[in-house]
């Protein structure tokens, strides 16, 4: 009984302990990076942003993106109105951006609307890069600023903090803003100072012409902006992390939503775990070396909710195996570590997202979203269709 109950407990310590000393590096390491410096402000880019249905919220992004601190020569903001039924082309050429159309009802999504959009801009030969921001979003001045003196540093690639425009709408919106600054924030800033790839987190990021023709962007899963990210690190390339400049985007604050925005996520995530973990595994012992193997951990790194379930059933058996037989103790203790590292990790995501106490009250509710994302779980998977999330008002 003794030796089926180390077993057990084994098994359940694994994945937590692993999962939470990552974490835990990561953490540590999440000081604010040094201050980059200024660019030449020569670097033409191409502005993308992909949109389905947007009527409501693309006059925003756009006026947001007109207040960008660079030459109004020396960039150009270009609106992909991808298999629109509304008024978004129109209202987007009145707001002083460029349209593309596209009508394509067999080849549908994010990742399609950004390959017609890569393959546009590379016939227009103006820009020597292309930024990719999505029609909810407000983004920082400095944004093509931080991309542009990257660029000239040797940078090919590059990801901006991704936030959360309307934090205070929700208890939800809140924990999402802990969640982003804890994903994007803590886990970029960590990576960046290893030299590491942060990945493309699928708004805020940019890249060269020159890198895209080297690997062309071919990503129309569900988790486009992972798949993509995986494929320049299999290529030998890495994401840079730019800390001081952000895009914000509202998050959906109805249940409803939530559920299904949640579910896209986690079919996608489940998807590229099944056909990328070899291959990334494979490209660390070869060329890929760190950043693949980085890349493969972060694909396996479940969602916190279930390392967060995973750790609290390891606290709850080991607690009672100790009771049981107080040799056993050491579960205990190794339960607790991991449930200590993946507390800092929060408190860390929390203290970056700016929310304040009402989001360290909101944490409270913790245990109710895991058992949320557990019944989501649960739920039928398998789906490959794309399905525009409802866009919250500002």
């Amino acid at each position: 009984m003794t030796t089926m109950m180390n077993m057990i407990l084994f098994v359940l310590a694994l994945p937590a302990t692993a999962v939470s000393l990552y974490l835990l590096l990561f953490t540590l390491l999440s000081s604010a990076p040094p201050a980059t410096l200024r660019s030449s402000r020569r670097p033409h880019f191409d502005v993308i942003v992909p949109a389905h249905n947007e009527a409501a919220v693309i006059e925003g992004v756009i006026a947001s993106l007109r207040q960008l601190d660079w030459p109004a020569d020396g960039f150009r903001i270009l609106v992909v109105a991808d298999n629109c039924t509304d008024t978004t082309a129109e209202l987007a050429r009145a707001a002083g951006a460029e349209v593309l159309e596209r009508h394509d009802t067999q080849r549908r999504g994010k990742g399609h609307a950004l390959d017609f959009a890569f393959r546009a801009s590379q016939v227009h030969g103006s820009a020597y890069a292309v930024v990719v921001v999505d029609a909810d979003t407000q983004v920082s001045p400095n944004l093509l600023e931080a991309f542009a003196a990257r660029i000239e540093l040797g940078a090919k690639v590059i990801q901006a903090h991704y936030g959360v425009l309307n934090a205070q709408a929700s208890w939800r919106t809140r924990l999402m803003a802990i969640a982003l600054a804890s994903f994007h924030r803590v886990r970029s800033r960590g990576r960046e100072r290893l030299q590491l790839s942060c990945g493309i987190r699928g708004n805020g990021w940019c890249i060269t012409h020159r890198l895209l023709r080297q690997v062309p962007y071919q990503a129309y899963s569900l988790a486009e902006d992972i798949e993509y990210g995986i494929d320049l690190g299999l290529a030998g390339f890495r994401v840079h992390y730019a800390d001081e400049a952000q895009v914000a985007a509202m998050m959906v604050t109805d249940e409803q939503a939530a559920r299904s925005q949640r579910q896209r996520w986690e079919d996608g995530r489940w998807q590229l775990i099944r056909s990328r973990t070899l291959p990334l595994l494979q490209a660390a012992m070869g060329r890929g070396g760190r950043v693949c193997l980085d890349l493969a951990l972060d694909l396996l790194v479940l969602p916190l909710s279930y390392v967060a379930l995973n750790t609290a059933v390891l606290i709850v058996l080991a607690g009672i195996a100790w009771l049981w037989e107080p040799s056993m103790e050491i579960w205990l203790w190794l339960g607790l570590g991991c449930g200590m590292g993946l507390l800092l990790y929060v408190l860390r995501g929390w203290q970056l997202s700016n929310v304040g106490w009402r989001g360290l009250v909101d944490l409270l509710r913790a245990p109710f979203f895991v058992l949320w994302k557990v019944l989501l779980m649960l739920r039928a998977r398998g789906s490959v269709e794309w399905i525009r999330t409802k866009r919250e008002q500002s």
